[in-house]
């Protein structure tokens, strides 16, 4: 079966650092696109970072220059790494593999972030 586990989250203070990572099993990781979503209370599901087989990236552009997406084929992990956060940035952030943009792909379980003082 498909699994993503996520681990690397927790509580920062603004300002801080933490590095996400998503190990997935049961798929042909490097031929997926790998994503990064984030949920807060009462807010809708948004992408947050996107990186493709070809390690080409996308962001949203509220975390431009401090978020980074990578990801290490043979570990058949994506990594979101950031820098600078803000009490905004405090969600339930999701990892997704998909094959393609039109397809829901597969979801892990979460892990929150809370920025604050």
């Amino acid at each position: 079966q498909v699994q993503l586990v996520e681990s690397g989250g927790g509580l920062v203070q603004p300002g801080g650092s933490l590095r996400l990572s998503c190990a997935a099993s049961g798929i042909i990781f490097s031929m997926y696109v790998m994503g990064w979503y984030r949920q807060a209370p009462g807010k809708q599901r948004e992408l947050v970072a996107r990186i493709t087989s070809d390690s080409s990236t996308n962001y949203a552009d509220s975390v431009k220059g401090r978020f980074t997406i990578s990801r290490d084929n043979a570990k058949n992990t994506v990594y979101l790494q950031m820098n600078s956060l803000k009490p905004e940035d405090t969600a339930v952030y999701y990892c997704n593999a998909r094959i393609k943009l039109t397809s829901p792909g597969f979801w892990g379980q979460g892990t929150q972030v809370i920025v604050s003082s």
